[in-house]
């Protein structure tokens, strides 16, 4: 069977500064600081990327497993079919080949994703969008297989006519979504990793099997607390390239975790690098010194998608939003030879200070 294609080049080759490592597994970018005794774990491949879900359950015999197993590679499934830009055949490439402004139906999982993601879009003042599909592509960071290039000022304009949110007129009870210009395309490379694992949580829950942690490419969530009645207890790193340095350790019940970092994924153009963080406001890669973001919230696609917009904004544009929006958001930045953390207002009062030494 083929492996399964990414969800976008950023989904390829972006390791965020958290993931769900395994002990063994250091590929993953969070890990269970006290994992279960006894467990159930499954892995696979999706999107570009990897993903682990852990049961908490004694055992499960094989026909159990090959049920959850066989759940969980379904939605996966379905996620990238309907989502992905690097499937030709997938709802949002046939969207995008389809220009327009006429009203174009859409499934309910993919208005769905498109629904949050405009919803932190407005929130956010515009740092996240996910029409930003034609300069994901131009700058290096999407599915084109055209050269990378930093665009001149010209292709900059033409280019950017057809970005913005607000040309997106969604109508969830007819199931549309209209563009009122007729180039603006898709990409849900911010959004889509975190929504696949809500789906697979939820799926598992339907099966019986509340106590789960879920991670697909980096993005996390977590189900109903452990057997014994404690929480999942995760570890964020430090946003250190050269190595996977432990910052601190949260526990989460029933909600997602998802992290936005500009430190792995970047492009070297004329001798500059850049970060695959793109401000839509600009087009161009954010200029700030952030390093990550973390932002934990009851919903994975939210936290996913909050994450890339605090992460666009900076930690001191990013922080008034965070309080503004009462998300729990931890924010790692550079001062020269070191990390320095700050948290919002709502990640203090769950977790304590941004600093766990402090």
């Amino acid at each position: 069977m083929m492996a399964p294609r990414p969800l976008s080049r950023r989904a390829k080759v972006l390791l965020p500064v958290g993931l769900l490592l395994l002990v063994a597994l250091s590929i993953h970018r969070f890990f269970i600081a006290e994992p279960p005794a006894s467990a159930v774990e499954i892995r696979g491949g999706t999107m570009g990327t990897t993903y682990t879900v852990r049961l908490d359950v004694p055992s499960l015999d094989g026909e159990a497993r090959d049920r959850a197993s066989s759940a969980v590679a379904a939605v996966l499934d379905e996620v990238n079919r309907l989502m992905s830009t690097y499937d030709s055949t997938s709802e949002l490439s046939r969207f995008n080949r389809n220009p327009g402004t006429e009203p174009a139906a859409l499934s309910a999982p993919t208005l769905e994703v498109l629904q949050a993601a405009l919803e932190v879009a407005r929130r956010s003042g515009g740092a996240l969008d996910v029409t930003l599909a034609p300069l994901i592509d131009t700058w290096g960071f999407g599915a084109s297989d055209a050269p990378p290039a930093a665009p001149d000022s010209a292709t900059m304009a033409r280019l950017l006519r057809g970005v913005g949110y607000e040309k997106l007129v969604l109508d969830p009870e007819a199931g549309t979504v209209t563009r009122t210009h007729p180039d603006v395309t898709l990409d849900f490379s911010s959004v889509a990793k975190g929504y696949a694992t809500e789906r697979v949580a939820d799926t598992l829950a339907a099966l019986g099997y509340e106590r789960v942690l879920v991670e697909v490419g980096g993005e996390l969530r977590a189900g109903a607390p452990k057997a014994d009645g404690s929480p999942w207890r995760v570890a964020l790193e430090e946003p250190d390239a050269s190595g996977r340095v432990l910052h601190r350790v949260i526990e989460v019940v029933d909600e997602g975790v998802a992290t936005s970092g500009d430190y792995r994924n970047v492009l070297e153009l004329d001798g500059v690098l850049h970060t695959h963080l793109l401000d839509p406001r600009t087009g161009r890669p954010a200029r700030h010194r952030g390093a990550s973001v973390s932002v934990v919230h009851p919903s994975a696609t939210m936290a996913d998608a909050w994450a890339t917009a605090l992460a666009v904004l900076g930690v001191d544009e990013g922080l008034l939003v965070a309080d503004r929006e009462g998300l729990a958001a931890l924010f790692i930045t550079r001062d020269d030879d070191r990390f320095v953390a700050r948290a919002s207002e709502a990640f203090r009062e769950r977790f304590g200070a941004s600093d766990p030494e402090g």
